[in-house]
């Protein structure tokens, strides 16, 4: 049977949510056929501001990456305009001469930034903000030029004017309205958000008419000018005062458009049945909807009516808004203004930053706006959609959720309470039921494989927390019974936080001292405790507190990487990662001399030599020369590199030079656990520097400073923290950053997870506004490294028991009863890992 032939033109998230639902239920009845202007696959679109801000990846927002089109038999037109539709021959025609042939036609083509039609609009630095070449355009402006105006106090402008100043750009808002988000907030709410927003470092002009963009004697904008005449300076003007569907295709193929494609509740046009559209593009009952829960609405019922179902009705949506800056708690849902025949609660706090407002109509809640404390938005919107009658709870209403009834004294588990037919993810139309049967049908255990399998919580993100409960009594784990409090092991009841705090507070230097003075239950500790309590020691009080070695694992002991055969890998410190021919030889010298099997490139710039006896190991530490790497240690192990100015034709910056000089300063630091940082010499960073614990990537006007990067098992992209100008600043910011890391991060915690637990605001609250504390971090720093040896090579002074590489005795000598051709037994594998 031949198959019909399915086009879509778009290649966005309706149309290719609309393409999944389809394929789950009629899986063979299209040869399909898909054209995107774009170059990319299929992304979140609505993750492109944390892209923008630095806190997201491109690749990380791929939603279909390329293997998925290929996988489902679907033709792919990458980077390919459709211009024109034949409906007469049923084909459609890229720019590029491409054709396409099709039974059944999708348009989601949808829309476009509305550019206001002033004098200056198609200056150089003048952009709208829809797609990645957006951003891109935006990330790359933010490296050379320091002003930027946003024109537009909506959603999204506030998502581009936050993204850009974490970019370390200057950055105003330019906004007609009396308010911020007219749109989603009324005037309290808007007002508590601006003031939020400009103590973040955003400025804004409210009320203002931008009458034209100036430009320079190349062409690019270097100015906006209002109504009055007054001027503020622009070197990148971003327009983000709304959209429009983009209609053009259609309305050259002469299909009825009014605010959009007008469809039917089928999703098809109202002139030609064979053709349908979704998404921004789509006029449904006079509304062109935005946001990505109706368009998700609409893909599922055109996929019923495509695969010849015919059973599905769109009959509209209710919207929520949720905005997505970082640290800012907002909700609002239904007529949350009020009017005529309704009734308000208001709860206001300016002082504590919260502020609650909900409308009443005829017993019903219509109505939302919160901001600060959001954490019943999802629960007041079910009320709203269902309609339900609030009299019996309306005295309780507005204390939210948890308040409801007598939940007696074992707290109210909200995502067990749920019906399995309640809606968890409003982006993707997840209910709890099918949350639920994936994790129990697949084997589900990690927040990551439900996303893979439901796509529940894998666009805002604002169900996260829901999805998180479900997984836990889902999949067999009663969280709600856990402690608050994680005692550090079975010797003690108290935390890692109490013991670092006892430890400064009660200046205790000696593991003894904890032992007593905290009531330890075991005499000697053991083998989890001992190793933390001995690092917060030695952190807290340098030069007092004496280090432990039999506190420490294994590899710290022998100051070498254990290998599963028992012998041990060496890695000798190359700073920022470059060498010379010297060192080469010594260390291929030393790899012939002691018989090393295996010599290894690592990925952080360094060679390891696997296979090293341990008895050889002194030896071969003396005949290389080279400090130690430390890749064995809870310390900083590399400084990657890129080749910088000095070398590649695109960088900005001698990173090289820079990283050299931060490993020089910072080699010897022991931390709560393995440190790497990365210095790239431009933003192209080939030094990778956006997933290391410290990154710093150079651009025109000096550094940026990236923290909290992971590229281990779970990969975790840095924050920026902050812009430098100058190398002695980023000695300076690494360094105190690093200190605070060493005094408040809990033993064996990364980079990563201290900061999530502490916040960001708290980071830059001690290193970036606390100036005197900071440049008295980076002092106690050098302080505690100042005279710290180098345990290849100082034996005594980092008390390294060299008794450990003495080979094994004979078993049996001449003397003994073995004889005279006794041989020397080889140490077992050591498995110890304490």
């Amino acid at each position: 049977m031949n198959k019909m032939k399915l086009v879509m033109v778009g290649n966005g998230m309706a149309g290719v949510r609309t393409l999944e639902e389809l394929l789950k239920i009629a899986p063979d009845l299209y040869d399909i056929t898909v054209f995107g202007a774009e170059r990319h696959p299929n992304y979140n679109r609505i993750l492109l501001s944390p892209v923008l801000a630095g806190e997201q990846t491109l690749d990380e927002i791929i939603l279909n990456p390329l293997s998925w089109y290929e996988e489902n038999g679907i033709t792919l037109h990458l980077g390919k305009t459709v211009t024109q539709i034949d409906r007469v021959r049923r084909k459609v025609v890229a720019d590029d001469g491409t054709e396409a042939e099709y039974d059944r036609l999708l348009i989601a083509t949808g829309s476009n930034p509305f550019i206001l039609p002033v004098p200056g609009k198609d200056l150089d630095g003048v952009i709208g903000y829809r797609d990645i070449t957006d951003t891109n355009t935006m990330i790359e402006a933010a490296t050379k030029y320091q002003h930027a105006v946003v024109i537009g106090g909506g959603l999204l402008g506030l998502e581009a004017a936050n993204g850009l100043m974490l970019r370390g750009m200057q950055v105003t808002v330019v906004h007609i309205g009396d308010w911020l988000m007219e749109r989603q907030l009324d005037d309290q709410a808007g007002e508590l958000l601006r003031k939020s927003l400009q103590e973040r470092g955003l400025r804004f002009r409210m009320g203002a008419h931008t009458e034209a963009l100036i430009g320079d004697k190349d062409g690019r904008v270097m100015a906006v000018r209002f109504k009055g005449g007054e001027e503020i300076p622009a070197d990148l003007v971003v327009m983000a005062a709304g959209i429009r569907p983009n209609t053009a295709l259609a309305e050259s193929a002469g299909l009825h458009c009014h605010r959009g494609v007008v469809v039917t509740d089928t999703l098809q046009t109202v002139t030609d049945p064979r053709i349908y559209a979704v998404g921004e593009c789509a006029a449904h009952r006079g509304i062109a909807y935005g946001l990505v829960a109706p368009l998700f609405e609409q893909g599922k019922v055109c996929a019923n009516h495509l695969a010849q179902f015919g059973i599905g009705r769109y009959l509209g949506s209710q919207t929520s808004t949720k905005l997505k800056v970082t640290g800012i708690d907002l909700f609002s849902a239904g007529d949350f203004m009020g009017g005529d025949g309704t009734e308000e609660i208001v709860m206001s706090d300016p002082f504590a930053g919260v502020y609650k407002k909900l409308v009443i109509k005829d017993d019903q809640l219509v109505g939302a706006c919160l901001y600060g404390d959001t954490v019943d938005g999802s629960w007041y919107f079910k009320l709203l959609r269902e309609g339900r009658k609030i009299a019996d709870i309306r005295d309780k209403l507005m204390f939210g959720e948890s308040n409801i009834g007598d939940v007696g004294h074992q707290g109210h588990n909200k995502a067990a309470a749920m019906a399995d037919s309640d809606e968890v993810c409003g982006c993707n139309g997840v209910t709890k039921g099918a949350v639920c049967k994936a994790i129990k049908e697949k084997g589900l255990f990690t927040l990551e494989e439900v996303r893979k399998h439901t796509k529940a919580s894998a666009s805002c993100g604002s169900c996260t927390g829901l999805v998180e409960q479900l997984l836990m009594f889902t999949a067999g784990g009663d969280y709600s019974a856990a402690p608050k409090k994680k005692a550090m092991c079975g010797c003690t009841e108290l935390s890692h936080q109490e013991v670092r705090d006892a430890i400064f507070d009660q200046h205790l230097v000696k593991l003894d001292e904890v032992y007593e003075r905290l009531s330890w239950k075991t005499p000697n500790g053991c083998s989890t405790c001992r190793p933390a309590l001995n690092y917060y020691l030695i952190s807290s009080w340098p030069k007092e507190a004496v280090d432990d070695p039999q506190s420490r694992f294994i590899n710290e002991r022998s100051h070498a990487n254990i290998q599963k055969d028992g012998t041990y890998s060496v890695v000798p410190r190359m700073w920022g990662g470059e060498t010379t021919a010297d060192e080469l030889r010594r260390i291929a010298d030393a790899v012939d001399k002691y018989k090393i099997p295996t010599v290894k490139v690592t990925g952080g710039q360094r060679i390891d030599l696997l296979g090293v006896r341990k008895e050889d190991l002194v030896d071969v530490w003396r005949d290389i020369g080279m400090p130690s790497g430390h890749a064995y240690a809870k310390a900083l192990r590399t400084v990657k590199t890129c080749v910088g100015s000095e070398w590649c034709r695109m960088g900005t910056q001698d990173s090289t030079q820079m990283g050299k000089d931060l490993e020089r300063a910072m080699w010897r630091m022991y931390a709560p656990h393995k440190v790497k940082f990365a210095v790239s010499g431009c933003p192209r960073n080939c030094a990778e520097a956006g997933i290391k614990d410290v990154g710093i990537i150079g651009v025109d006007s000096g550094w940026e400073m990236y923290i909290a990067g992971n590229g281990g098992i779970k990969t975790e992209v840095a924050h920026f923290l902050v812009k430098l100008k100058t190398a002695e600043e980023v000695m300076e910011y690494t360094g105190a950053f690093m200190q605070l890391y060493r005094k408040e991060g809990w033993y064996l915690e990364r980079t990563v997870h201290y900061v999530s637990r502490v916040g960001l605001d708290h980071v830059k609250q001690r290193i970036l506004e606390d100036h005197e504390g900071r440049k008295a971090l980076w002092a106690e720093l050098q302080y505690a490294l100042d005279g710290e040896p180098d345990p290849w090579f100082e034996f005594a002074k980092a008390q390294v028991d060299v008794r450990q590489f003495e080979p094994v005795a004979s078993v049996g000598s001449p003397s003994t009863s073995a004889g005279a051709g006794a041989q020397t037994v080889p140490a077992a594998p050591v498995r110890d890992t304490f």
